[in-house]
């Protein structure tokens, strides 16, 4: 069965993008902002409410870039990559938690880091986002937005961006 989550790529008016540390395995991995999609919740929703979570900031979806699939001994998942912008550019992020965690927690550090930053971590994820990420950035190849939603009579709807 498949289990699904999300990542949020929330990139700030420098061109810096939010990233938060956490500890897995005995070691720190620096990685885009994200989780698990609950009961009931669109991926969208999912992402607005993480970052909410492990932040303190309010975003705005601005467009889902990519749906990376894994079947592996770690079972089927699939995560949904959105890009996102603060709704207030002048609020900093802080240090959220991890309801499902509880005692737990892995978060460790949040801030916002340039691509050089980003490119000199010994441990990041996902991977891509170390240069395929910011390439496309810099080319204008992140402009379209293939997300939909299908409502209740079957139609898809386009995407939309204030997140209804």
């Amino acid at each position: 069965m498949w289990s699904g989550g999300v990542r949020v790529i929330v990139i700030d008016d420098n061109e810096r993008m939010l990233v938060v540390k956490q500890h897995h395995e005995g070691r720190d991995i620096w990685m885009v902002p994200g989780g698990s999609i609950e009961e009931g919740e669109y991926g969208i929703q999912a992402a607005v409410r993480e970052i909410k979570e492990e932040t303190g900031l309010d975003i705005r979806i601005d467009r889902f870039l990519w749906h990376v699939e894994e079947v592996s001994e770690r079972g089927q998942r699939f995560v949904s990559i959105y890009l996102a912008f603060p709704e207030d550019p002048l609020a900093a992020p802080c240090l959220g938690t991890d309801p499902e965690l509880g005692e737990e927690q892995v978060l460790r550090e949040v801030r916002y880091m340039t691509r050089e930053e980003i490119a000199g971590l010994e441990n990041f994820y996902p991977e891509p986002l170390r240069g395929e990420f910011w390439e496309m950035w810099d080319e204008g190849l992140l402009d379209y937005d293939a997300f939909r939603l299908r409502n209740r009579s079957g139609r898809v709807k386009p995407h939309m961006i204030n997140n209804d």
